[in-house]
């Protein structure tokens, strides 16, 4: 049974869908809660209210979204500088409301200005640094509470006060910890059908309720619908207005950036494709209602749409499902959760930090291009120890200025820069006229023009997804190619693991000494692209093609 609103089809796995990744976000939620410096309150208020209006207005069908580490970093920062400006959390709740809900507002204007086409001019290393900084500071802000200590609100004081780590740390807060560390890494090996954050969760914590150990716990939480809590937010303090307005296009910015790579990964796991600028005006839409109610604001969470989709969600039903489910946990199991304690959500925490650290990212510093290194390493350190706003900013500066230098370099040799050209199927180079007009239904040529860098990745991995499922082979055509940087060597990856998924064989041709080097440095080839495959000319690839293929 279907009609034109809903496919009765996708019903149970959506709700299916829909209830697993509920139960996953609902420890997530309370832990980012705690970590914002709200209270895990504030999390389940803004993973419900997230949850349930960015799946009803966003552009992506299987999206899960709620507060995420890097989300909640920004709003941890957010509050311990409002604290700073109005003196106590009280005082300050005007200004942290107020900047959520622009934050919000600013996601919905994004959308509707078609911001969304200009987030995949992120260079890789900016994104980079930045999401494994943020993941050194969830770990690092987890130290103290993971062993029952309170932490100061700074990286750098809290390694200042490390000493005091090793002199007072509580030992039973620390086994609850380490215990919920070693339970949410090997229960996955037991089962997967039950999430292991839960299952720390819940046993960690029961584990101290009933050996009555002394260590901190969440507290009361309200049971019951949210109230509303706009009380002052017009009437702030003008010096305040600067801290908002900052905060808030951050909070847009790495909300809309964050949803937007993970409905790229739901396109890619369910065959779909989303719609951007809704995406964004639903987010926002999301975050604005969250912050009203004194929620944190969230994103599209990878792991949570991932679970929702293997677990059969297929529209956004499940998104809402997923929403509504930790509604009810809050009318109804708010009383259990005050138990929980701080140092079980530090250990969960801690683990999903080192997630979000871009591991791939930092293994290949000494590899990829200077330049991209050095952007990576300064936009993490600034992140880490010093401004989030200024580390994004110095990021995209020192990485459009380091490409336009590249640019200059290479015109002053006489290459030619360009954009990267289509599918040329129709107007094919002389030297392969003749084989493509007897193979051109089974094999692409791929025309690379320039230097294959951030700003036209996304445009190439678009083309790529595009080929048609007949096709058995790619060439891509590397002759004007003259560099590669880090974003264009993970863009090529991708490309040729989605086609070995599909089949479909990867030739390269006339590959220069630079993106050769690159390409051979992070293990592209030969891992994915073996040296035979690789070849000085065009011909050679025909014939090798025809060979294997019996053309």
């Amino acid at each position: 049974m279907s009609s034109k609103l809903y496919d009765f089809k996708y019903l149970k796995g959506d709700l299916t869908g829909g209830l697993v990744a509920g139960v996953v976000a609902l420890p997530l939620a309370l832990a980012f809660g705690v970590q914002s410096g709200l209270g895990a309150t504030a999390g389940l208020y803004g993973a419900i209210a997230v949850g349930i209006f960015a799946a009803i207005f966003g552009g992506t069908a299987t999206q899960a979204s709620g507060p995420t580490g890097p989300m909640t970093v920004v709003s941890a920062a957010l509050v311990a500088g409002a604290i700073e400006l109005a003196g106590s959390l009280e005082a300050a709740m005007p200004i942290i409301i107020l900047t959520f809900l622009l934050g919000g507002v600013f996601q919905i204007v994004f959308g509707l200005l078609n911001i969304a086409g200009y987030v995949k001019y992120f260079p890789y290393p900016v994104v980079s640094g930045f999401m494994s900084g943020v993941g050194l500071i969830i770990v690092i802000l987890q130290l103290f509470p993971f062993v029952g200590l309170e932490s100061a609100k700074s990286t750098w004081l809290v390694i200042t006060d490390l000493p005091r780590l090793f002199a007072e740390f509580n030992w039973q807060a620390l086994a609850l910890g380490g215990l919920t560390v070693v339970i949410y890494y090997a229960f996955p090996y037991i089962t997967k059908v039950i999430p292991s954050a839960l299952v720390a969760l819940i046993a960690a914590s029961l584990v101290g309720y009933f050996l009555k150990w002394d260590v901190p716990v969440i507290g009361e939480i309200p049971s019951g619908l949210p109230s509303l809590q706009l009380d002052g937010i017009f009437s702030i303090d003008a010096s305040a207005y600067s801290l908002v307005a900052e905060y808030a296009l951050v909070l847009a910015v790495l909300g809309s950036i964050d949803s937007l790579l993970t409905s790229v990964i739901a396109d890619n796991m369910t065959k779909t494709k989303h719609n951007s600028n809704r995406e964004l005006i639903g987010q926002g839409i999301g975050n604005a209602i969250a912050s009203v109610f004194g929620g944190i604001p969230g994103a599209g969470a990878t792991k949570g749409t991932v679970i929702n989709i293997n677990s059969g969600g297929r529209t956004r039903l499940s998104g809402a499902t997923h929403g509504l489910f930790l509604l009810a946990v809050l009318l109804g199991l708010g009383t259990l959760a005050a138990h929980i304690p701080l140092c079980v959500l530090a250990g969960l925490l801690i683990p999903i930090a080192f997630k979000i650290i871009d591991v791939k990212g930092l293994k290949h510093l000494l590899v990829v291009p200077r330049a991209d290194a050095i952007v990576l390493i300064i936009v993490l350190l600034i992140t880490t120890f010093g401004s989030l706003i200024q580390a994004v900013g110095i990021g995209l500066l020192l990485a459009s200025l380091l490409f336009m230098k590249r640019a200059s370099d290479i015109g002053e040799k006489g290459l030619e820069v360009g954009t990267i050209a289509g599918f040329d199927g129709e107007k094919p180079w002389q030297d392969e006229i003749e084989f493509y007009d007897k193979y051109k239904d089974k094999v692409y040529i791929k025309h690379l023009y320039g230097p294959l860098f951030f700003g036209f990745t996304s445009h190439f991995q678009d083309e790529i997804a595009n080929i048609p499922k007949e096709v058995k082979a790619l060439i891509i055509r590397m002759d004007r190619v003259p560099y590669i940087d880090q974003s264009g060597l993970y863009a090529l990856e991708n490309a040729v693991l989605d086609l070995e998924k599909r089949g479909v064989q990867v030739l390269l041709t006339a590959v220069q000494e630079q993106p050769k080097d690159k390409l051979i440095s992070i293990d592209i080839v030969p891992d994915l692209i073996s040296e035979e495959h690789i070849f000085s000319n065009i011909q050679d690839a025909f014939d090798a093609l025809k060979a294997q293929f019996k053309l």
